[in-house]
């Protein structure tokens, strides 16, 4: 379970802009959590299975409405909200929480591990959750477990079978810091397309691939517009399920350990079903026909030495995943 201590309760309380006097929520039945991922997203589903499992055992006193596909607006608009209180919980992606706390961005690091199923035991290792130990102070947040995606992957709408193909390329990927220093690393060129607009960005040459992982990749097949499909076994993209701090500090102790525990279940659930069903989906894509290809480790020597020569200065913490993940 997930222990916050007093000291990180108030801590995370005090650094919130505009503080006011907190409202007891002791009596509160309704939460409210966002998130951006549509219906039928893992995330989204394990959202709804949180939902459920709370109104179960609660017997109907905590009930929960979870707002998805950016209802509430994208993540920097749901992050305002969690600061306020406004918003009671939420699954934010690493890439906005990395984008305001460095040490967080570590997760993102490229080469920590190079499968899905390093993934799912790397966010679950005790000293990998002990990143959320500095957002109560710095996003006035509380984190309480990760979801995953898995290992991302280039589709390119040219032929390429190594990294060094992706020299010169045009790539949308996320536009995370992290992401961004690696691809431009390796030669490319980030190119921002708004998610919806990137079938047609790559059908028409407007980008020359993209990077995404395989779940989301098949949902929208972009193997239709894809010449090659290069296995990267780079980086991935967990989302951290936060609590709002001061609706936090506000709840019965006895509600929290509920709410952290329920959400613990739904996150191990959604992992462990992620990492069982990717290997059919990387066979869906095999059978396509598109060459798909799997970067080797010995290609990737010199790349992570040219990132963490910029990011461990601003993340310090990169060597201990780098460990964490070697021994998994």
């Amino acid at each position: 379970m997930i222990k916050i201590s007093r000291r990180q309760l108030v801590a995370g309380a005090a650094a919130l802009p505009f503080a006011a006097p907190l409202v007891a929520r002791a009596q509160s039945t309704q939460l409210r959590l966002g998130l951006i991922t549509p219906v039928g997203h893992s995330w989204n589903d394990a959202a709804l299975r949180l939902a459920e499992r709370l109104a179960q055992q609660s017997d109907g006193r905590l009930t929960m409405t979870v707002f998805h596909s950016g209802q509430l607006g994208n993540e920097p608009a749901m992050m305002q909200q969690l600061q306020s209180g406004a918003l009671d919980m939420g699954i934010i992606q690493a890439a906005e929480l990395g984008s305001r706390v460095e040490h967080i961005a570590a997760i993102n690091a490229p080469y920590l591990v190079r499968s899905t199923d390093a993934v799912a035991r790397l966010v679950r290792h005790p000293d990998v959750l002990k990143l959320f130990d500095v957002l109560p102070r710095q996003t006035g947040t509380i984190g309480l477990g990760w979801a995953i995606t898995g290992m991302r992957t280039v589709f390119s709408v040219k032929p390429i079978d190594s990294i060094a193909g992706l020299n010169g390329m045009k790539l949308r990927i996320n536009p995370t810091p992290v992401y961004r220093d690696f691809y431009q690393l390796l030669g490319s060129a980030p190119t921002p397309i708004p998610t919806p607009q990137v079938f047609d960005a790559m059908s028409n040459g407007q980008v020359d691939g993209l990077e995404a992982d395989i779940e989301f990749s098949w949902n929208q097949r972009f193997d239709k517009v894809a010449k090659s499909i290069l296995r990267m076994n780079a980086v991935f993209m967990p989302a951290a399920a936060v609590a709002s701090g001061r609706v936090w500090t506000a709840m019965p102790e006895a509600d929290r350990e509920l709410i952290a525990a329920a959400v613990r279940t739904v996150l191990d659930e959604q992992i462990d079903s992620l990492a069982g069903e990717e290997p059919a989906l990387i066979e869906n894509l095999r059978q396509t026909g598109v060459p798909m290809h799997e970067v080797p480790q010995e290609d990737t020597t010199e790349i992570i030495a040219a990132f963490d020569k910029i990011w461990m200065p601003k993340a310090p913490v990169i060597e201990q995943l780098r460990e964490i993940g070697a021994a998994l």
